[in-house]
């Protein structure tokens, strides 16, 4: 089972079981008429964390996702469902359909979007599960979304599926509507657009915690050489605030220009009373700053050789809204 599932809220409310064990629509008191029946419910609840990865995936918004999961539901809920031979095909081919279109109309409003576009995070306490699927727990990472963002819709589709679910091409040709050997295709476009892009990281979470914090001391205590040490030659910061939280309109490059400009927003901005707490951002090693007890940014730090590689900040509030307000774990 994916970690993502601590993220779905779907409402699912008005579902009420009736002494038959159907599920009745109590949103109209004098409604008693069953829209489903509790074993298609449970088959759709045992999937409703591979649609949520697999949207997600798609589109990089929490909230974006959690819609797709519903709206999938929702036709679910009107199907001949009874009839269906494989759940995990239709409701899998619905929701990678829905993705397509909403990712269709997405990326016009992402033109006009103010900065840098990052993903939604998704946080989870520091350190890795041993027995996640690493291609799994890779394709999270903010990264590879970014990467992602190169491709069309169907590319992305074809690619995930194949690549992160492991589908077989007889599986993705009737979701993206695309015979096999066009997939084929477009996941050898796709798989080599990736790969020029996709960047390596290679920290283990004991390194990474230690870098982190000797990162958060040197920005904070204004060391310009010690910060410089812990970042990459080729470093690049992104930072997300949407045109409603400070950053910065473009990526910055190179260990001087990225180092000069976080000891200078701390001098600057220093002043309002911060908590900050390590958590695992996307996978990614990272920090949560909070302050007066809510979230103001989440950083992602990707490490490669002993050094920060990349550094996402991302303080956009609308994409900080579905994480929890006080802090995961206590003052060190």
């Amino acid at each position: 089972m994916f970690p993502v599932v601590l993220l779905l809220k779907p409402d699912l409310s008005f579902q009420l079981r009736s002494g038959t064990g159907a599920i009745i629509d109590n949103r109209n008191q004098n409604c008693r008429k069953p829209v489903m029946n509790a074993d298609a419910l449970v088959r759709f609840n045992e999937l409703k964390p591979l649609l949520f990865s697999i949207a997600y995936r798609m589109l990089g918004t929490v909230m974006d996702a959690e819609d797709m999961v519903q709206e999938t539901f929702i036709r679910w809920q009107a199907s001949d469902y009874q009839n269906v031979q494989s759940a995990k095909a239709w409701l899998s081919t619905v929701i990678t359909r829905l993705c397509i279109n909403h990712l269709k109309s997405a990326r016009i409003q992402r033109e006009t979007y103010v900065g840098p576009w990052l993903p939604e995070p998704l946080v989870s306490k520091t350190g890795n599960d041993p027995g996640e699927n690493a291609s799994l727990s890779d394709s999270l990472s903010l990264a590879f979304l970014v990467v992602l963002e190169s491709l069309s819709p169907t590319e992305r589709a074809v690619f995930l599926l194949r690549e992160v679910f492991n589908c077989a091409f007889s599986e993705i040709a009737p979701m993206v509507e695309k015979t096999e050997a066009n997939c084929r295709q477009i996941l050898a476009r796709a798989r080599k657009s990736v790969e020029e892009r996709r960047p390596r990281f290679d920290a283990t979470p004991e390194s990474a915690e230690l870098l982190i914090q000797q990162f958060d001391e040197a920005v904070q205590t204004g060391n310009l050489a010690n910060l410089l040490k812990l970042l990459a030659e080729d470093v690049v910061l992104v930072s997300d605030g949407g045109g409603k939280a400070r950053a910065l309109l473009r990526p910055i490059l190179g260990p001087d220009h990225v180092a000069r400009l976080l000891i200078g927003a701390a001098k600057k901005f220093g002043s309002v009373p911060q908590v900050r707490r390590p958590a695992s951002i996307n996978g990614l090693p990272g920090i949560i700053s909070f302050e007066h007890n809510r979230i103001a940014r989440v950083l992602a730090f990707g490490i490669r050789n002993q050094r920060i590689q990349s550094l996402f900040i991302i303080a956009n509030p609308d994409k900080l809204r579905h994480l929890p307000e006080f802090p995961l774990q206590n003052p060190k």
